[in-house]
């Protein structure tokens, strides 16, 4: 049975590290940048379809370095909290997670997107990822509501939402740009409170 697992650095007490048996996910750092390249440039063909128009500049380090400072900002601001995904027998980076859009008052929710590389993918990786951030943004960041959108014939992104437990509830028309075209995304959400699929450890939290 995994063990969700979430603490906080002696040093950067706001900055959270999530852990399971065998994964890692935590903030991107400059030092990730060989990885990174290695994972998306290989894995271009299988992620471009779903996501946004890569620009000209997309794999330098002069564009990872940017990344990475505007992540940090965004998490500051209380934004969002874009995390790297790794394996954690030899640190082998596997995909990212991002939470994103966190509004709070009477919202008090979020948006989860995320990618995989391609060598890595269809192993439960992402799940275990899930696994991991779904405890974190109910009990961590005290939030009500996770909210994913995904393309409607990306049905690998929709069996990962409908395990872990999300529950569809509309199409959003031409909700975002994808690879140069806008297209129609199903909207998925779970709930605090709600059962997750798959889970059946308990969380704790170490400080």
């Amino acid at each position: 049975m995994t063990r969700s697992v979430f603490r906080f650095l002696s040093r950067q007490p706001d900055t959270p590290e999530l852990y399971g048996d065998h994964h890692l996910l935590r903030l991107p750092r400059y030092s990730d940048y060989r990885q990174w390249f290695a994972v998306r440039a290989e894995s271009r063909s299988f992620l471009q379809p779903w996501e946004p128009t890569w620009r000209h500049d997309e794999l330098t380090e002069a564009s990872f370095r940017a990344r990475v400072t505007r992540n940090s900002q965004e998490f500051s601001s209380g934004l969002a909290v874009p995390m790297f995904l790794f394996r954690r027998d030899d640190m082998a980076l596997l995909g990212g997670i991002t939470i994103g859009y966190i509004r709070r008052g009477a919202a008090q929710s979020c948006m989860i997107g995320y990618w995989m590389g391609e060598r890595h993918a269809g192993q439960g990786h992402m799940f275990a990822a899930l696994r991991l951030v779904v405890p974190y943004v109910f009990s961590g960041l005290q939030l009500h509501r996770i909210e994913a959108a995904c393309i409607p014939d990306n049905w690998k992104s929709i069996r990962l939402l409908q395990k872990a437990g999300f529950e569809r509830e509309g199409l959003l028309r031409k909700y975002l740009k994808i690879n140069g075209e806008w297209r129609d995304h199903i909207l998925y959400s779970l709930l605090a409170g709600d059962e997750v699929g798959d889970r059946a450890d308990k969380m704790r939290t170490e400080r």
